[in-house]
């Protein structure tokens, strides 16, 4: 016997995983069972989050490449702890 589980989700996710999974040949109702069940399996909650930065940070990293293959802002390589201390504050 199966049971209803009524979630409350935002209609634009809901269309656009229903979506996904239609393209993929499975309904909906399947990919939240097979969630269901590995959490079960493995009693944990795994999120997979894209890596993509947001514009500012994205914007950062791009100057900071660039200065980079410049050699422009590039400390040296300390071997002792009191050598980046001395570097810092001078």
């Amino acid at each position: 016997m199966k049971t209803l589980l009524s979630i409350k989700t935002d209609p634009d996710v809901k269309l656009q995983a229903k979506k996904i999974a239609e393209e993929l040949g499975l309904p909906l109702s399947a990919i939240t069972n097979a969630y269901l069940k590995q959490l079960l399996r493995e009693k944990q909650v795994t999120f997979s989050v894209s890596l993509e930065p947001n514009e500012k940070t994205a914007k950062l990293l791009q100057r900071a490449h660039d200065d980079y293959q410049k050699g422009r802002n590039i400390s040296p390589v300390f071997e002792r702890a009191e050598d980046m201390d001395a570097y810092l504050n001078s």
